[in-house]
């Protein structure tokens, strides 16, 4: 890792950064590799990362049509939990935040995770027994998860709105403690840089255009800089990941939505967690630079537009604001929309397909971000091997078909009872 002087610092900053040397190499496309990615994204990178690392699997390539880290990753509320109920998505999750937890190290890359724990408010006695039968098998499935009072919640976030009188009173909450959030940006870069480093091709302003097949076999991909052959296909592509798939024939039990967010100016920081509301729609944190980042549900309709519209940022501000009433002094600094694949059971798809070496990662609802360790470190595997890891088993593809679903929308930010 390089080291600078405080010197060469400034005289990078006012150089224009000229001087600094890349992260990651810009390759050209080679004519054949064994694993193509498509998608350039959190979940994309880190597949590349662990297939070369864990499975010796190093003639990779990762092809973007933007920039690393322009799409989903970068558009993104960059919370990290692992509160679920069942099962096949607790265990994943759980395996997902240990990886969290040690990720700088392994990256040698400071993503900047900060376990700053994450809470649920309960505003009513049914909402209190969802939430705390989810927290329950979550201590059974060795998982870490607190329900507190009011009394809690007012020392742990003492700005938080504790009136009977608004629209949701609060009851109390749910806590997960090893929750938190991380820099997307930093962990876009630092499975980049990582995955580099260990011989994978990195591959930017290369839109795929077409999948390539012999039969039902896939064998590479058309791009805007050639075809290029490929022994596996994986599809990394968030919100895309029905319109990539249909290049092979397949449709998929997706539809695509935009998932809004906004930031308020920086404040000094006055709350050090994770809050949302399910029945306000909304989810609050302050990040490291003091702005107030505030998001809520998804827009409801069918868009790729990464837009949103002024209704839904009025929706969540004005929750937001019945939360943290001093809120209402600040500045919206900026807003944004990223492109959500929603499965039609709120759980992702990380699975084989009938098409032969065509393998797809896709449908995460809310749970993209956090859990991009996991989806890529499972995805590597099925890869490599042909077949799922056991923390993926669940979520084949195929399930829709025989009704073997998990269904888990009650993870996001509008619980569901079970």
């Amino acid at each position: 890792m390089h080291r600078y002087s405080a010197f060469s610092l400034l005289r990078h900053a006012l150089t224009g950064h000229r001087g600094w040397a890349p992260a990651w190499r810009d390759a050209e496309p080679k004519p054949h590799y064994d694993v193509v990615i498509v998608g350039g994204g959190g979940h994309g990178l880190a597949t590349a990362y662990y297939l070369a690392k864990l499975h010796g699997i190093k003639n990779v390539a990762v092809l973007e049509k933007g920039w690393i880290g322009g799409g989903n990753t970068g558009r993104n509320t960059t919370i990290v939990r692992s509160n679920y109920l069942l099962p096949g998505n607790a265990h994943f999750y759980e395996h997902s935040l240990k990886l969290w937890e040690g990720l700088s190290q392994d990256l040698n890359f400071n993503v900047m995770f900060s376990q700053r724990g994450v809470i649920n408010l309960i505003h009513s006695d049914r909402e209190r027994d969802v939430l705390a039968g989810r927290y329950n098998a979550m201590r059974l499935n060795g998982i870490d998860a607190e329900v507190i009072d009011t009394k809690t919640l007012a020392k742990l976030v003492p700005s938080i709105n504790l009136s009977p009188d608004i629209r949701f009173p609060i009851q109390g909450a749910v806590l997960q403690p090893r929750g938190g959030v991380a820099r997307h940006d930093a962990v876009a870069w630092g499975y980049a840089r990582a995955a580099d480093a260990l011989g994978v091709d990195i591959i930017q302003g290369c839109e795929v255009t077409g999948i390539v097949q012999d039969g039902s076999k896939v064998t590479g991909v058309e791009t805007t800089r050639g075809t290029i052959g490929a022994g596996s296909v994986g599809l990394a592509v968030a919100g895309h990941t029905s319109h990539v798939a249909a290049m092979a024939g397949l449709t998929l039990p997706i539809e695509t939505h935009l998932l809004q967010a906004t930031v308020t100016e920086p404040v000094k920081p006055f709350f050090d967690t994770v809050v949302s509301s399910a029945p306000a729609h909304v989810y609050v944190s302050q990040t490291d630079k003091g702005e107030v980042l505030i998001g809520g549900h998804i827009d409801g309709y069918n868009s790729y537009s990464q837009r949103g519209t002024l209704p839904r940022i009025e929706d969540i501000l004005a929750s937001a604001v019945e939360l943290f009433p001093r809120l209402s002094r600040l500045r919206l600094m900026r807003q944004w929309a990223g492109v959500m694949d929603m499965s039609m059971d709120g759980s992702p798809i990380i699975s084989k397909t009938p098409v032969e070496n065509f393998f797809i990662n896709g449908g995460w609802c809310y749970g993209g971000f956090k859990a991009t360790p996991g989806s890529g470190w499972v995805f590597a595997h099925t890869i490599a091997h042909n077949r799922p890891h056991p923390l993926n088993e669940a979520f084949h593809l195929d399930r829709f078909e025989t009704g073997h679903v998990l269904d888990e929308r009650g993870a996001g930010p509008k619980p569901q009872a079970h």
